[in-house]
């Protein structure tokens, strides 16, 4: 298979995530990269191996030089995909996109139509239709193991120190400045369900909202920072537990750590929650995305499916039900249990057993699977290798704005059927 040259446009986590994935396969080789921050633009371009030509403090810079590379991965802060992604489509560069698309429906049908004017393939980062455990799962249906599937409960166990991290003190903690959390958190759940049951939802409705991460709940005598405060050590939204706890361990240091300060001493890290966002109090924060939050949508077929994204768990694997005409099955991402209902047999699946990515990896395999397809898609130019176009990733977001709709104005919302 050909190598693929590669620009990575954001240098932070995902992008670079991504970018070592590539290179890592041996498949993918950077010859550019585009960041803003230029601790991370030198740290990207040293670990890529990138020349001083190629290094751009933005995106525009980098497409005036005219297109570079076969593709591009967009990893900008939410706001800003449209406009890299519209331009740089336009250029011919095939595009590995983060979710979400973008933040509003204008933006990310913009997105869509630019790739489908130009003809290059986009693929959105929604890494869980990639893992071995998804590809077992979706044979299971596919060869009618559980009969047609009429309904789904679905579990996204956010984690109560993730929820602090990313969605209270972190980037996504405001709809305004970010989305609306199911589109930031969610959105690939949405899409990985519509994978499953082969179909767009045709009425959702949802019910949620920001319960405990709020002022009013703070204990008594709380500071408005961790290092300040008097009642830190009995908190379980502890800055300083959870970060300094992140030093000594590899992975930790490099999420979500590095979100926090990229000096991994204890000095560093108590020097970045003296002074930065991630040392504040939860209960002090300028965040306004839900904590909690349902969507239940139905299908044409009258099948039913209910999504819980919640804040108040471990941080663990998602947790979906299956319910057919002739069986059940139910999964942890790791395992799947399945019965048949017409032998009264019942057996455990290992989702490792599909091969492929580890799902010990990141997103259960995900990230790994997905930059794979991506790569063979580009080399081959052959899109069957992806399991979605930008037309199916925006009826999947659509849903998602649906479902918003639906949670702040107390009404079930009706859509038109798109393709899954």
């Amino acid at each position: 298979m050909p190598q693929v040259t590669l620009a990575l446009v954001g240098a932070g986590i995902r992008g670079r995530a991504y970018a070592r994935l590539a290179v890592a396969s041996g498949a993918g080789r950077l010859v550019a990269v585009a960041e803003p921050d230029p601790g991370r633009r030198a740290a990207a371009a040293r670990e890529f191996g990138i020349p001083q030509a190629r290094v751009y403090a933005g995106w525009a810079e980098m497409a005036a030089d005219g297109r570079l590379a076969d593709a591009a991965v967009v990893a900008t802060q939410d706001r800003d995909h449209a406009a890299p992604a519209i331009t740089l489509a336009g250029q011919g560069y095939h595009l590995l996109l983060e979710k979400p698309m973008a933040p509003t429906e204008a933006e990310a049908a913009a997105i869509t139509e630019a790739a489908e004017r130009a003809g290059v393939m986009l693929a959105v980062c929604h890494v869980l239709r990639y893992t071995p455990h998804t590809r077992t799962l979706k044979s299971l249906l596919d060869e009618g193991r559980i009969g047609r599937l009429v309904g789904v409960q679905h579990l996204e166990p956010v984690g109560w120190w993730h929820q602090a991290h990313s969605f209270v003190r972190g980037n996504w903690r405001r709809s305004d400045t970010s989305a609306p959390m199911l589109l930031t958190k969610c959105c690939h759940d949405v899409d990985w369900l519509m994978y499953l049951f082969g179909q767009a939802p045709v009425r959702v409705s949802s019910f949620g909202g920001l319960t405990h991460f709020r002022p009013e709940d703070a204990p008594a005598g709380a500071a408005g920072r961790c290092l300040d405060c008097p009642v830190e050590s009995s908190c379980p939204y502890s800055a300083k537990r959870l970060y300094l706890g992140c030093l000594g361990n590899p992975r930790r240091e490099v999420w979500p750590l590095s979100a926090v300060t990229e000096d991994r001493t204890e000095e560093g890290v108590l020097h970045a929650l003296r002074t930065g966002p991630y040392g504040r109090c939860v209960y002090a924060c300028d965040n306004d995305v839900v904590d909690h939050q349902v969507v239940t949508m139905e299908f044409a077929d009258g099948a039913t499916c209910s999504l819980t994204m919640n804040a108040f768990t471990p941080m663990d694997h998602r947790r979906t039900r299956l319910f057919g005409t002739h069986g059940y099955a139910d999964s942890d991402g790791r395992t799947i249990r399945l019965v048949d209902f017409r032998t009264g047999t019942e057996e455990s699946l290992d989702a490792t057993a599909a091969g492929g990515p580890s799902a010990a990896g990141g997103h259960g395999g995900g990230d790994e699977g997905l930059t794979t397809a991506f790569l063979r898609a580009v080399a081959e130019s052959d899109p069957s290798a992806l399991t979605s176009d930008a037309a199916t990733s925006l009826a999947s977001h659509r849903v998602v704005w649906a479902a918003e709709r639906a949670r702040t104005s107390g009404t079930v919302v009706t859509l038109a059927q798109a393709p899954a």
